[in-house]
């Protein structure tokens, strides 16, 4: 599977120390070990649980089980420091954290997780002096103030106090960061979510099996490998503000990514129908190309391919055997 990491490798002298990926066992998180492992990058995987079933999918499950993995809550802010000063983190990529439905279904949790966990990063980082953070916002933040033309989540309203919260660590304190507003992301390993569904189509096409995506027309397609190179960059080089971005990707219709899938698969059975996807699809990611040092972009046509070839290879394999959910 090392095609779907190869355009993204890195070199490692571009960093100055272990870095700290919290979230590993995530779809992002699973992308951006699996490119600083195979790269030579020295880094440490963390998550709430030591499940390495996405990094499986990503890099083989030999390499995902020979990286260093430490069990992690963020909301416990001594742990958290324990595990920045015992591995000599130099650089921190937080992407743990409770999507949409996980933050409606328990609201307090989802605060503590992604509020306080995020505080607990950039108060590691503050004691520790490091000075390359960057963490995972997200499109949700652009819903507010509310009355827009996007929907309002406590996800987004959580994700948008992040931003003002690293903001005030640097005002007050010089730590720098750079927050990521990744919009949809696609790919072999994102399997979670109403926005997942595109990937949950090209697996059914992979799988021969009949699908149905609920949505239709503009839509950001965010490669999984492109958003975690996208988090990779932001740390390589020394932060200097706090700053946020947006991560968009390709905005292509579900149409036109359909159209691309067949051609891979002329009998795939996987249609779409509904309104649009309630999100905006084509924000300008100018901004954070000229911000951080350049990473691969990958057009819709590659990150379907690349997609639809890895869910054959692990189907064969006997990796994937169900559709999400």
């Amino acid at each position: 599977m090392n095609f779907l990491t190869d355009r993204f490798l890195v070199s490692a002298d571009r960093f100055d120390g272990p870095i700290l990926v919290t979230g590993a066992g995530g779809c992002i998180g699973a992308w951006t070990v699996a490119i600083l492992s195979r790269s030579g990058v020295p880094c440490v995987a963390a998550d709430l649980q030591d499940d390495r079933t996405r990094p499986s999918l990503v890099m083989g499950a030999d390499a995902a089980g020979a990286l260093t993995w430490e069990v992690l809550d963020v909301t416990d802010a001594t742990r958290v420091a324990e595990v920045v000063k015992s591995h000599g983190i130099r650089t921190i990529i937080h992407l743990a954290g409770l999507q949409v439905p996980f933050c409606a279904a328990n609201p307090a949790l989802g605060a503590r997780v992604n509020v306080e966990g995020t505080i607990n990063m950039l108060e590691a980082a503050r004691h520790a002096e490091i000075k390359r953070i960057t963490y995972a916002s997200s499109i949700a933040s652009v819903s507010f103030p509310p009355g827009g033309p996007y929907k309002e989540t406590l996800y987004g309203a959580y994700k948008l106090a992040n931003e003002n919260t690293a903001y005030v660590y640097w005002n007050d304190w010089e730590v720098p960061s750079i927050g990521l507003r990744p919009n949809v992301v696609y790919g072999v390993a994102r399997d979670q979510g109403m926005s997942s569904l595109n990937t949950a189509g090209i697996q059914a096409a992979a799988m021969g099996l009949p699908f149905e995506i609920p949505y239709t027309g503009s839509y950001s397609w965010l490669y999984a490998g492109e958003a975690a190179a996208a988090f990779i960059a932001a740390v390589s080089q020394a932060g200097e503000s706090a700053s946020v971005f947006d991560l968009n990707g390709r905005c292509e219709t579900i149409e036109n990514g359909l159209s691309i899938l067949r051609g891979l698969d002329s009998g795939m059975a996987v249609t779409a129908k509904g309104d649009p996807f309630p999100f905006p699809a084509d924000l300008d990611e100018a901004p954070l190309w000229a911000s951080v040092p350049k990473y691969p972009h990958v057009s819709v046509q590659n990150g379907i391919e690349d997609t639809y070839r890895a869910f054959k290879q692990l189907i064969a394999d006997g990796q994937v055997t169900a559709l999400p959910g």
